[in-house]
């Protein structure tokens, strides 16, 4: 456990320092490619990574549209939405993400974002904002409601919108799921850097919400304090549903009696990379244990 760690006061922390901190810390955070339109027709389009998913019935999103820490002005997409209502939020695939990160220059009211990255604006089936038709999921949403964090410069504008509608690319489902590989996301982290949610970034962790488990507290003394099991593969074990019977652990010891300790360990480590938690377990219960 590192207890080194610096102390950051909000209140006497410089904003544009303390929301460096935050977006550091809170990521890799989802991005919201928001579309809108102004009351007299002028698409708008820009990139929000406060943002995330809170509800599935009723279908609810939210993105924050923040004061300008630089002047404290507010965004075009807070006048659009508040005008009309309405917004797409499109999701940012590795394929368009130049273009979303181009989208985020602050041009000027008049200008038609979709022009200037070279994006194309498609209609949406409820609302009067354009979707983007190189994204491969669009939300047509209606605004529930603008929640009004601050005045200063760096407050959020909580833009909670309904969904309403959604349009799904074909080539990114498997079935009738989305395939991350396919969909091939950009999250967003703090400075200017990004991360691409695919490949080898991509791995399946399961572990039931419903049967019950050791818990760590369940498991024996040396394994919740082993010096060469780290704090995941600890969970992992704790995450099994009991305890093996002795019987088990017997002949397990019995089969693998000739292993050295470095052989034991490595064949418990190899169980938990291969997701064969129980296996780890028994092993680890029929492993000698040294002082």
């Amino acid at each position: 456990m590192n207890s080194n760690k610096r102390k950051i006061i909000p209140s006497e922390t410089p904003t544009k320092d303390l929301h460096q901190f935050l977006i550091g810390s809170v990521g890799p955070r989802p991005i919201a490619f928001v579309s809108t339109i102004d009351e007299n027709g002028v698409a708008n389009l820009a990139p929000y990574s406060f943002f995330n998913a809170f509800s599935s019935n009723p279908p609810i999103l939210v993105f924050s549209s923040n004061r300008r820490v630089s002047n404290n002005t507010t965004k075009d997409t807070l006048h659009n939405v508040t005008a009309t209502r309405e917004a797409v939020v499109n999701v940012v695939s590795y394929d368009i993400v130049r273009q979303m990160s181009l989208a985020s220059v602050e041009f000027d009211p008049d200008v038609n974002e979709f022009d200037k990255v070279g994006l194309t604006p498609t209609a949406a089936d409820i609302v009067s904002a354009p979707m983007v038709a190189e994204s491969p999921v669009n939300m047509e949403c209606k605004i529930q409601d603008i929640i009004t964090l601050g005045e200063g410069g760096g407050a959020g504008h909580l833009i909670i919108c309904d969904v309403v509608r959604m349009h799904i690319a074909e080539s990114v489902l498997d079935g009738d799921r989305i395939d991350p590989d396919k969909i091939d996301l950009m999250g967003r982290m703090g400075r200017s850097y990004y991360v691409r949610a695919s490949g080898a970034a991509i791995h399946s962790i399961y572990q039931s919400v419903v049967a019950e488990v050791i818990g760590f507290d369940g498991l024996p003394e040396f394994i919740r304090h082993s010096h060469w099991l780290t704090g995941n593969q600890i969970a992992q074990i704790a995450g099994c549903k009991a305890l093996p019977d002795a019987d088990v652990v017997t002949a397990a010891k019995s089969a693998l009696k000739d292993l050295t300790t470095a052989q034991w360990q490595s064949a418990i480590i190899e169980d938990l990379a291969n997701e064969r938690a129980e296996s780890a377990l028994i092993k680890l219960l029929a492993m000698p244990q040294t002082n």
